[in-house]
């Protein structure tokens, strides 16, 4: 989607008004039903949840490649959001209740975290070729081809679970009793709101003063106070709640969703203003864009992996403070870019660098947040973390591109060029970028300032974690 942003919306006539829609909306649609898809992950078990949603993910990928329209491409996106939400908190609950902690399950979400910029690197170049040798729904053909393999070897390779021996009737009666449902309703249509009025605003300002936005926005507010009382309530009652109010006393895990919501939002944002760099500035082809992100690739599978193994020497603080600097390198390059300077003088630098902060933070923020939650919420858990990240994607990417619009159109007013103009808005994102890095660098250091070590093995009387200090 990424690579091929451009060449799609040409294909199917996709206005300007729906352009930010086909890459953001997946993410939109994830972080608004994690939370309840980690509910459902704790009850059903890993396993179940994990087969429904790379079933699902096969069928509507298989149905991006057959949309006829913008309108089609960006619901059939809705929905893979969905099954991504069934996958994402299911997968760490795989290896949280397999895989022994310590030095084992460090590597494991090294693993998970390194398949993400892999395959994203992977998507992209084949997606490039793909669409300069045939066309953009070979990708999905493909990609769906893909998934379905994996769900078949998942039937045979995934361990049960547990709850599998449980009768239905009673996995039915927990899910009504064990699972928030109003409470993820509320918060589910407050974020979608929100990011949809992100959305109007990045197209066109202005456009906000209308009637149905206008009216959506105040629902949205009023959907938050009526979400906190609802969840205060539940934990005062002993029932389930979808977050537990209590969990936002803990420095530690606020401090810790803040970053995450940056650091994505930042990241994915990024990713999206330098393959619009590439293709409408420079004037790239989708295949020559894909290949100047392979740095991104390697340096993002070689940034996991080394953290599942610095986890245990190096305290998690240090790790997230020296990723960020790095990161934070790559938009300030951006921002002082020259169309006219070689590809290795900058954007090679700055591709070298984006994926850093956010492949440490990956299994180093899976290790925190599964530490703060008893074993029988890790599904949960999960879904909270990519919660987080997910609606950081969203609105990271809506803000950014609010601001590259008005900037743009700012400049076209006064007389720059259309090629001027564009690059004028997307060093404001960049811009952007880098002063939320800062922000993150802030909270990092007063939010997270007594934390250890993690992912130590708990043996021989000695804590999983060298936490100091946490609540």
């Amino acid at each position: 989607m990424v690579v091929s942003l451009p060449t799609i919306a040409r294909d199917l006539n996709l206005s300007e008004s729906l352009l930010l829609w086909p890459a953001a909306v997946s993410s939109l649609s994830c972080g608004c039903t994690l939370l309840v898809c980690g509910s459902i992950s704790d009850v059903v078990g890993g396993r179940r949840t994990y087969l429904l949603g790379t079933a699902f993910l096969a069928a509507t990928t298989i149905a991006c490649a057959l949309a006829r329209n913008g309108v089609e491409l960006i619901a059939f996106r809705t929905a893979q959001g969905l099954a991504m939400a069934f996958c994402l908190p299911s997968s760490v609950l795989l290896i949280t209740s397999n895989i022994p902690e310590g030095h084992s399950r460090n590597i494991a979400f090294a693993c998970l975290g390194a398949g993400q910029p892999v395959g994203f690197g992977a998507g992209l170049v084949i997606g490039g070729l793909l669409i300069e040798c045939l066309n953009w729904r070979s990708g999905y053909y493909i990609g769906s081809g893909l998934t379905f393999a994996i769900f078949l070897a998942s039937i045979f390779a995934l361990p049960a679970d547990i709850v599998e021996s449980v009768p239905i009737s009673i996995i039915f009666r927990r899910m009504g009793t064990e699972v928030d449902w109003f409470g993820c309703f509320l918060l589910s249509t407050s974020l979608g709101l929100f990011s949809y009025i992100f959305a109007v605003l990045a197209t066109c300002p202005e456009n906000f003063l209308h009637p149905t936005p206008s009216a959506l926005f105040v629902v949205a507010l009023l959907l938050i106070p009526k979400f906190a009382y609802w969840i205060h309530r539940q934990e005062r009652l002993g029932r389930k709640a979808v977050i537990p109010p209590s969990l936002w006393t803990n420095r530690l895990f606020t401090s810790l969703c803040v970053i995450v919501f940056f650091v994505w939002g930042c990241f994915n944002a990024t990713q999206y203003f330098i393959t619009l760099y590439f293709q409408l500035v420079e004037d790239l082809s989708p295949v020559q864009t894909a290949v100047r992100f392979l740095p991104q690739v390697i340096v993002g599978a070689v940034t996991n992996l080394m953290t599942g193994w610095l986890v245990k020497h190096v305290r998690a603080n240090y790790l997230i403070i020296g990723s960020c600097i790095i990161t934070s390198i790559c938009p300030l390059l951006m921002a002082t870019i020259d169309p006219s300077w070689s590809y290795w003088h900058s954007a090679f630098f700055a591709l070298c660098f984006i994926p850093v902060c956010a492949d440490v933070l990956f299994p180093v923020g899976n290790l925190l947040i599964v530490s703060l939650f008893p074993p029988e919420t890790h599904g949960l858990a999960g879904g909270v973390f990519n919660t987080v990240s997910n609606i950081g994607n969203s609105v990271g990417l809506a803000v950014t591109a609010m601001i590259t619009t008005s900037v743009t159109r700012t400049k076209i007013m006064d007389n720059a060029s259309v090629v001027d103009a564009m690059l004028g808005g997307y060093r404001a994102s960049f811009l952007t970028c880098f002063a939320a890095h800062v922000l993150v660098l802030v909270i990092v250091v007063f939010g997270m300032r007594n934390v250890g070590k993690v992912g130590v093995e708990a043996e021989k009387g000695s804590p999983m974690n060298d936490m100091e200090g946490t609540e």
